[in-house]
């Protein structure tokens, strides 16, 4: 990879050069657009709607939630709330800044915070992220600036999630467009306004000039922010160096020496929340899928594989090999009854042997990002003697393919929607809803008690216990944290966080 990069410099040289200010005049500290590029589209703009973590970053900037956590104090402040109280364990009353417009102009109220919550993220919704409020009961208009939260029980965590994965929308507009128009033209209260949604290539924000003066987030800085879909690596490292892109991310680790010492690009690394794993689909039909059901096969897929071998080589940057269903950092995540399967290539082979695979079998691996990983992982699957096909398809072809049992492994990764708790990575895998292939009754009640466990050290005792149930079952084989290394503008200021949001709301020229 080092050698293509070190083709690609050259032969992109000259037509940097040729370009020169031409590329500017659509990106770029000259023309004040930023334009981001990744590797994935998101199928529906609406947050509500996707899963992707570009559909994160997307939220971010063009809606705002009730609350907002500083990324570098972990402080709650308020956003779109002005204040809040507990009046019990299970009532969280709110009070609502009068302040605010959505961007087509109508005033933010209580109104939209009700419909948010019980008609497009509530329960019997199109949402695919029901866990961002299924812990709601139901949503109380007090008055046009009030609104109290009833929750089902006691949830410690309820704060971290209006801080984050629950973005409100503008009912009035919602319900004149539906869905379907809200995905072409959505609005929200943030930082940022879309302009132009355009499938399968991006979508164009301007600053939102009307953006209420006392939000945490600060006022946008940045003129113009595009996101545009590249999705071959090479053309995302070309349109970088020639101008026509100022910040992309997920750069193979071989690449970040070469592309720092441009003089043009800046480089940053660091450890990301951001878990991969193997999901063993023990519900996967077919003779591929047989094999998963066996506990001794998914114990052997564990041992089979280097986590280390695959850190150093491929992820690097600061990446730590990763045995729990949840990030280290995360509150709660206890790892004190998790079976550590650590690389053992003989006691794989000998799990498989006692499972009646002594020659090994032939099944499939799907994936959906990051193929030289997924190879990396196929290679250590063979060697123990498990012969997998790789299934390179997009997240919703894959994710289909899981539930619909087509699938028997599938290398994912999850990001917890930048959740900084436990649950947001156990409950939507194992909480009996969402994507819970597993459909494991004994760990879903032990997880619904965790989640509604208000005194902390019994919360991490719980999750402790829940955690060794996933570990024991071996439902999954979490493998390692991503780090992610960022390549951008030089002239770009910029600040990389641990929960993998790109703040571009908080970034400028220099």
């Amino acid at each position: 990879m080092a050698r293509s990069l070190a083709r690609l410099i050259n032969k992109y040289a000259l037509t940097a050069l040729l370009l020169g200010c031409a590329s500017y005049s659509y990106a770029g500290k000259q023309n004040d657009t930023l334009v981001y590029a990744s590797d994935n589209e998101v199928e529906n703009i609406s947050p509500y709607h996707n899963t992707l973590r570009e559909g994160v970053i997307l939220s971010h900037m063009v809606w705002d939630t009730l609350i907002y956590r500083d990324p570098q104090s972990g402080e709650y402040k308020p956003e779109l709330a002005s204040d809040w109280k507990w009046e019990s364990p299970t009532t969280l009353l709110l009070h609502l800044r009068k302040d605010v417009k959505f961007h087509n102009g109508d005033p933010f109220t209580a109104d939209d915070v009700v419909y948010t919550f019980q008609s497009i993220a509530g329960p019997g919704t199109a949402s695919v992220v029901p866990q961002s409020v299924d812990w709601i009961d139901h949503v109380e208009k007090v008055d046009d600036y009030t609104v109290r939260l009833h929750l089902k029980k006691p949830f410690p965590a309820a704060l971290e999630y209006l801080s984050g994965p629950t973005p409100i929308y503008p009912a009035k507009y919602f319900q004149q467009v539906k869905l379907e128009g809200f995905s072409k033209a959505p609005i929200g209260t943030g930082p940022y306004r879309i302009v132009k949604v355009i499938p399968g290539q991006g979508v164009d924000m301007v600053k939102n000039p009307d953006y209420f003066k006392e939000s945490p987030v600060g006022q946008p800085k940045i003129g113009k922010i595009n996101f545009v879909v590249i999705r071959d690596p090479e053309a995302r490292v070309a349109q970088l160096m020639t101008g026509q892109v100022d910040w992309i991310w997920r750069v193979a680790a071989d690449q970040v020496e070469p592309l720092s010492a441009m003089p043009n690009i800046a480089v940053k690394s660091g450890e990301t929340m951001r878990v991969g794993f193997l999901a063993l689909n023990t519900n996967a039909s077919g003779p591929e899928g047989v094999p998963m059901k066996d506990l001794r096969v998914r114990q052997a897929i564990n041992y089979a594989i280097n986590r280390q071998g695959i850190v150093d080589n491929l992820v690097r940057g600061g990446s730590k090999p990763v045995y729990t269903a949840c990030f280290r950092a995360q509150v709660a995540c206890n790892d004190s009854q998790v079976t550590h399967y650590n690389y053992d290539p003989a006691k794989a082979k000998q799990l498989l042997a006692e499972a009646g695979y002594p020659n090994g079998f032939d099944t499939d691996l799907w994936a959906y990002r990051e193929r030289d990983y997924a190879e990396a992982i196929i290679g250590d699957l063979r060697k123990v003697g498990i012969r997998a096909r790789l299934h390179f398809v997009q997240y919703p072809v894959m994710a289909t393919a899981l539930s619909s049992g087509q699938a028997p492994m599938a290398f994912n990764t999850w990001g917890s929607f930048s959740i900084n708790d436990v649950s947001a990575f156990t409950t939507p895998y194992f909480g009996g809803k969402g994507s819970d292939i597993w459909k494991d009754s004994e760990l879903t009640a032990m997880l619904q008690k965790a989640d509604a466990t208000v005194d902390a050290q019994q919360r991490s005792e719980q999750y402790a216990a829940a955690l060794g149930r996933i570990s024991s079952q071996a439902y999954m084989a979490p493998l390692f944290s991503y780090s992610t290394n960022y390549a951008f503008n030089s002239e770009l200021n910029f600040q990389d966080w641990p929960d993998e949001l790109p703040r571009f709301a908080q970034a400028s020229w220099k």
